[in-house]
């Protein structure tokens, strides 16, 4: 939070979890740049340059980034005009013994560019969690209405039926797919590692006289106390700036799957048929006091709307690198990186609270059904009278008459659907109301969609789930 007079940025303020918050905070970002002065330090010493015990104890002592230390920096950084160089006066200050090895070799993108990766390669694990909370709760409420018969939507007019459980498994196959890029994305992410100025390594090797074997050993090294397994092989003075694109373009496919599902909530919530959590006390509106808008999927509508602009962000700082690195990608990426990830994580935060909490009104979803069926039905009863002898291109015109006479009474003068009386009373189709209504039970409609979640969720949602361990529980919302 900020104060009175200044800007709270809503997904500090409101939105993002205290978990991706402290991914993002100052406190993490350069206690992780001081990790990785260490880290160098260490690897350097390790390799035979004379680094006295005494300075990696100290580093290691002063670690962590306290409040006094940003006070500190910001009175450097003021006299420099250089953040990077603000902190290593810092950070001597509190490991003096190290202040002639510090930085030793490194460029600015050292710090800065891996001190990104890392704190994006924890971001991502932590949205992977909370999509994989997503996709369980999901899994339950599919499980649950694997088999209630519901009206099918195309172009959002009446179609085919489907079942609750099976829409249900449509919004999940979307996010397992977005989970499966996430984890890509994730698996192949390597650090800059030790570069050098404009990535060729040029002080190292002065550092290790000519000893090219040790420079390369000193970028692994490097990696490796930091977990990961690799770095860039070549790079410029940054990491290659086409891997925020990737990344962010797996968020913004995150945010598209998000969108998707809580439109099609708000949807069925106009029709009655589904509703999203409600907390106790909630206003719906300040003037209509009956309402209960849907407040919660609006809000991940709207928020995925920022992230999808988001990933367009990277792409332009991609396209105009030059040649060896150009400052401007700096300032954007600040704000870019950590409100792809904070928004993202907001999402999931409620997403998950709706998943979890979806109420279901089979009556409704029936009544929805009820009105449209005996269209749904016009097939079967074609068959059946064709079964008993009728002519069939004579009995479909016949259903055709009487389909449209049924359409403009419902339309015209807002009657119930009159389309089994209409049929019933004719001599020419030739099959009496009662046997007429039992071709309208409407799992006949649903095709095999109870046995296609169950198969789904088997093959492909619970070992995925079994895999994942323990996952965060749903939250209520704070605002």
């Amino acid at each position: 939070m900020t104060s009175i007079d200044g800007f709270d940025h809503p997904l500090a303020g409101r939105y993002a979890s205290p978990e991706m918050l402290a991914l993002f905070s100052p406190r993490h970002r350069y206690t992780t740049w001081r990790r990785l002065w260490l880290v160098l330090a260490e690897a350097e010493a390790e390799l035979g340059l004379p680094i006295p015990e005494e300075a990696l104890e100290q580093m290691r002592a002063a670690l962590e980034v306290t409040a006094e230390d940003l006070e500190r920096v910001a009175a450097y950084e003021r006299e420099t005009r250089h953040d990077v160089m603000a902190h290593l006066h810092a950070f001597a200050d509190r490991a003096p013994a190290a202040r002639p090895w510090l930085h030793l070799g490194a460029t600015s993108a050292y710090v800065g560019d891996n001190a990104d990766l890392l704190v994006m390669a924890d971001a991502l694990d932590l949205v992977e969690r909370r999509l994989l909370a997503v996709i369980a709760a999901l899994a339950d409420f599919a499980r649950r209405w694997a088999a209630e018969p519901a009206l099918g939507h195309t172009h959002f007019q009446p179609a085919q039926p489907t079942t609750v459980g099976k829409r249900a498994c449509l919004w999940i196959e979307d996010l397992l797919l977005d989970l499966e890029r996430l984890r890509f994305e994730r698996g192949r992410l390597a650090l800059r590692g030790a570069k050098g100025t404009t990535g060729t390594q040029a002080t190292y090797l002065e550092l290790f006289d000519g000893d090219h074997g040790r420079v390369l050993e000193l970028d692994r090294l490097v990696a490796e106390k930091l977990g990961f397994a690799a770095t860039y092989p070549v790079t410029g003075q940054t990491y290659p700036r086409k891997v925020d694109t990737f990344v962010l373009d797996a968020l913004s496919g995150l945010g598209q799957s998000a969108a998707r599902m809580a439109t099609d909530i708000r949807l069925l919530a106009r029709l009655k048929e589904l509703r999203e959590p409600m907390a106790e006390g909630q206003v719906g509106s300040s003037a209509m006091p009956y309402k209960a808008n849907p407040m919660r999927s609006e809000r991940v509508t709207s928020l995925a709307r920022w992230l999808v602009s988001l990933a367009a962000n990277p792409a332009h700082t991609a396209a105009t690198q030059w040649l060896e690195r150009s400052l401007d990608d700096s300032a954007n990426r600040r704000m870019a990186l950590p409100e792809a990830f904070l928004t993202a994580d907001a999402i999931l935060r409620i997403l998950h609270n709706v998943a979890a909490g979806l109420v279901v009104f089979p009556a409704m979803v029936r009544r929805n059904l009820d009105a449209e069926l005996p269209f749904m039905a016009s097939e079967a009863i074609l068959m059946e009278a064709v079964r008993r002898g009728g002519d069939r291109q004579a009995l479909h015109e016949r259903l055709r008459v009487h389909a449209r006479e049924a359409a403009r009474a419902i339309l015209e003068e807002g009657r119930e659907n009159p389309f089994l009386d209409l049929v019933a009373s004719d001599p020419g189709v030739g099959l009496p109301r009662a046997e007429l209504e039992a071709l309208l039970d409407p799992a006949r409609f649903t095709g095999r969609a109870p046995e296609q979640v169950r198969e789904f969720l088997a093959a492909h949602v619970e070992p995925l789930l079994a895999a994942a361990g323990e996952l965060p529980e749903a939250r209520d919302l704070e605002v």
